[in-house]
């Protein structure tokens, strides 16, 4: 399958085949509309459900500062009606048949989905379509979302153990996209104009910024027409436009070591330890992830038992890795005693140290690897994760991978990749943000 083009090179109106049902898929295949609106789907004969999903390649790092939040904004206001259906219509359709329905936004992409059975494929595709086609935007939904955007960060704010990803990414990365929340601040979305999400909304969701995906007991074709025809007056204003290239960056991004403390009267101190990953594009990303696992990815992990089983430090420590196009982010976070923060960190930068010298033991790298292929295939036998899938390898890969070669990915990393890739990622400048009840100059 390496000879199938990414969708940006596929000619419009064509169908190409991405995966034969094989190695743990189904059939996978893509079409793109004349006007650029791809529709990617896999086949899974037996089961009894569909999952359908309505993407935009754009997120929060696309926002200025003065709108920052304004993806977020936007996705809550998608639900809120359109030109033919109330916000209460939409909702009740969708549970009239026991949808999972629901929306998310990240730093680089929105989505829209809803699973159901799967005689029920072609109302979810209606009902999501005419959210993402044809919502109205309605001035009166926008206050009142504002309202409900507002609780939503206050509720986030309360949650330290939440909150302390992004004092660290808002340390790290600096007053840039990738350091803004994606809910944005009480400031931004109190000032956040309707006419801006309009404009947001008429410049992000055309036909060529968005993926349509869906996995299940379906049949490609139909498919396809309902998603003609739902999007059919934005498909002819879009012309011969083609899919949008995977995202790129613009090169090397800037990032800060030290120290950053929040005070905040909390029963536990709340940590992350931190520094420079790779992109998630980047060939090491599978050693990477065992990298991860082995040291903070289970109860058998390094940091686990050393933290917690040993030592009695902390309730919940792990370590985990984030992508991006252009950069990445490795981290340990840690929840424990205020009083003892300074020795969980103390363990942790040690076990780092350790592990950028020697790397991790033949049974460590087996035993990460069957937890991370376990994981991802017992992960993926559900339809939400097949089509999480198809997105996740339209945004960011090259091509589409069975499961099957996924799980050879892995099993190919060798104890020297590993080793390399910890030796220069854990060697790099850290940075650390805690949260609790410290005074802000504290020194750890």
């Amino acid at each position: 399958m390496s000879s199938v083009p990414i969708a940006a090179e596929q000619d419009p109106g064509t169908t190409v085949t991405l995966l034969e049902p094989d190695g743990g898929s189904g059939l996978v295949r893509r079409t793109v509309l004349p006007g650029g609106l791809r529709v990617v789907t896999e086949n899974i004969p037996g089961g009894r459900s569909a999952a359908f999903g309505i993407s935009a390649t754009t997120g929060s790092r696309d926002e200025d500062s003065a709108h920052a939040g304004s993806a977020h904004f936007l996705e809550h206001l998608l639900f809120k009606g359109t030109r033919t259906r109330s916000a209460l219509e939409i909702s009740a359709l969708l549970d009239g048949v026991g949808a999972d329905h629901n929306a998310y936004t990240t730093k680089e992409h929105t989505c829209y989905y809803a699973k159901v059975l799967d005689r029920d494929l072609p109302l979810a595709i209606d009902v999501v379509g005419d959210m993402v086609a044809n919502s109205v935007l309605d001035e009166g939904e926008v206050e009142t979302e504002r309202g409900v955007i507002l609780e939503e960060i206050a509720m986030y704010e309360d949650e330290p153990a939440d909150l302390v990803d992004d004092v660290f990414a808002a340390h790290f990365y600096g007053d840039t996209p990738l350091g803004r929340p994606i809910l944005g601040t009480t400031d931004t979305i109190r000032a956040l104009p309707r006419d801006r999400i309009a404009e947001q909304y008429r410049d992000v969701y055309v036909p060529g910024e968005l993926i349509v995906t869906a996995a299940g007991s379906l049949d490609h074709d139909q498919v396809v027409e309902q998603v003609r025809a739902m999007f059919a007056d934005q498909l002819a204003a879009a012309g011969d436009a083609r899919p949008a290239r995977p995202r790129a960056g613009a090169g090397p991004v800037a990032t800060n070591g030290g120290t950053v403390v929040q005070p905040r009267d909390t029963e536990q101190a709340h940590i992350i330890l931190g520094s420079e990953g790779i992109t998630r594009t980047d060939p090491r990303w599978h050693a990477l992830r065992l990298l991860s696992a082995a040291l903070g990815g289970g109860m058998s992990s390094r940091l686990f038992q050393e933290v917690r089983e040993k030592r009695g430090l902390a309730y919940s420590v792990h370590a985990y890795q984030t992508g991006y196009a252009d950069t990445g982010m490795f981290q340990i976070y840690a929840g424990c005693l205020p009083e003892k923060a300074d020795e969980v960190i103390g363990v942790c930068r040690d076990e780092l140290e350790k592990v950028a010298a020697s790397g991790i033991t033949a049974e460590e790298l087996t035993r990460a690897k069957g937890q991370i292929q376990g994981s991802l295939v017992l992960g993926s036998e559900g339809t939400n994760a097949r089509m999480g899938r198809l997105l996740s390898h339209e945004l960011n890969k090259p091509r589409h991978y069975s499961i099957d070669e996924d799980l050879a990915l892995f099993d190919a990393v060798s104890g020297t990749d590993v080793a390399e890739v910890a030796a220069e990622l854990l060697s790099r400048p850290r940075a650390l943000a805690v949260i609790g009840p410290y005074e802000a100059d504290r020194v750890f």
